[in-house]
């Protein structure tokens, strides 16, 4: 009987692995199934890359080229589109540490994005379809690579994580895209701050806790997917490091948090996409130039990224995971402290 507990968990055959192949070199050797199911991410990525070129050539209404800063300094015309190599750089570095450590590829590379010339509704749309399709797939690579199972009957307490994390979110990421981009405009200065601050708490607290083992209460998610979920409807970012530092503070096993993290970050980001589609009848236009480079930077170190978290040890990313938050509230807090100067001096 509690083999049988064991297993309906959905965390043990992470730890399973590491007993049964405990070094690094003999985790990294993949067998067949692991390549195949590798392929099987490139091919779905690509298939999405072939959609955004489609779409960014706006063959919509809805759909117009934004003559953002970036947009003019480039000289681009009517519904021209190129695949622009510095997002692609940048997006397939934060896509890497995103789908490895749970995070950072809306939270850091958001306002970015923003200082280099695009606008925000260049910007979170296409991250809300990237990360859509990054954490619906990563859900799947990490399950193929060991690091989660996921068991309907009985159902796993993955999957009851997954409930509760994804409907939590979802409702708050439709009433902060409707409230902010329809009803409330709110300077996104003051959310990227309050996103920064909050970041810092948790990655301080995660960091200074990380030995210890914390007693399993998946209840205390609904605070955190709220927030989570808040944030993503905002600004695109500020999901995964609520959501996985919340995981690993109510107890979660730090690989099987990172997988969760994917399927609800991919869960809550496909509806957001819906919620926008629901926003383009109202006269909300969006521009969907950058989703050719996102989906080509996210076509390879999405799928590296689930099997390093395969290859490397679990105390290894308890460390990793709270320390990486650290570093990506410091790239935000660069970002928009010149910003908050400028604001507040009118």
């Amino acid at each position: 009987m509690g083999k049988q507990n064991e297993k309906i968990t959905g965390f043990e055959v992470a730890h399973d692995l590491e007993k049964n192949k405990q070094t690094i070199a003999e985790r990294f050797i993949p067998e067949w199934r692991h390549i195949r199911a590798a392929l099987g991410g490139v091919f779905a990525f690509f298939l999405v890359f072939l959609l955004g070129i489609w779409l960014a050539g706006n063959p919509f209404e809805a759909t117009v080229r934004i003559q953002s800063d970036w947009v003019l300094a480039s000289g681009l015309q009517g519904n021209d589109w190129t695949i622009i190599w510095s997002v692609v750089l940048l997006a397939a570095c934060f896509e890497f540490m995103d789908a490895s450590a749970g995070m950072g590829f809306g939270t850091a590379l958001t306002p970015i994005l923003l200082v280099m010339g695009f606008d925000p509704k260049q910007i979170v749309p296409v991250v809300m379809i990237q990360q859509g399709v990054a954490g619906l797939v990563g859900a799947f690579l990490h399950r193929e690579f060991e690091n989660v199972e996921w068991k309907f009957s009985p159902m796993s307490e993955t999957v009851k994580l997954w409930i509760i994390i994804g409907v939590t979110g979802c409702l708050a990421v439709s009433a902060s895209i409707i409230g902010i981009y329809k009803f409330f405009p709110v300077d996104k200065i003051w959310i990227k701050l309050y996103v920064a601050i909050l970041l810092l708490m948790m990655g301080v607290i995660s960091l200074w806790s990380a030995k210890k083992d914390r007693p399993y209460k998946p209840w205390k998610m609904l605070g955190f997917a709220t927030l989570a979920g808040f944030n993503k409807g905002v600004g695109g970012g500020g999901y995964g490091p609520v959501v996985t530092i919340g995981g690993l503070m109510s107890g979660v096993p730090v690989k099987s948090m990172l997988a969760v993290t994917a399927i609800c970050e991919g869960t809550v980001s496909t509806f957001a996409i819906i919620v926008w589609l629901a926003l383009l009848t109202s006269g909300v236009q969006i521009d969907y130039l950058m989703l050719p480079s996102m989906m080509l930077a996210t076509m390879f170190s999405a799928v590296a990224a689930p099997y390093m978290t395969r290859v490397f040890p679990e105390k290894a990313w308890k460390i990793v995971v709270p320390a990486y938050s650290l570093i990506v509230t410091a790239i935000v807090f660069y970002q928009i402290v010149p910003n908050i100067y400028k604001k507040l001096a009118g």
